[in-house]
């Protein structure tokens, strides 16, 4: 693999606006209306989210990743896809690199909403 050139520099307070959390999955669930979504509930610790993520067609069975924690972007607009709601983005790593996507996730159990950076 040929890693991607580098993004534009951003400000410090411009990564700062990010609010990346850790959540459990607590479940992966089909998207009736897509081929890519899987809808996964997440445990943020003091509330629970519904997250769609593009991994039906990057893993051979999606439900492996429950009960996993895993790093989220917790304060993006709400999103309509495919008739559902999501109200965050998973973290993950190699999906736009091309390859085999896995979660980005803390190395040992860490509280549930947990702030990265």
């Amino acid at each position: 693999m040929n890693p991607a050139p580098i993004k534009d520099e951003i400000s410090f307070e411009d990564f700062e606006k990010l609010d990346i959390r850790v959540g459990t999955i607590i479940s992966v669930s089909k998207v009736k209306k897509s081929n890519k979504l899987m809808k996964l509930m997440v445990d943020f610790g003091d509330h629970t989210r519904s997250i769609l993520a593009g991994i039906k067609q990057e893993r051979e069975n999606p439900k492996e990743i429950e009960n996993k924690q895993a790093l989220f972007v917790v304060n993006l607009p709400e999103r309509k896809m495919a008739g559902e709601v999501s109200q965050g983005m998973l973290f993950d790593i190699g999906y736009a690199d091309g390859v085999k996507p896995c979660l980005a996730m803390p190395e040992s159990q860490i509280p549930n909403g947990t702030r990265a950076g």
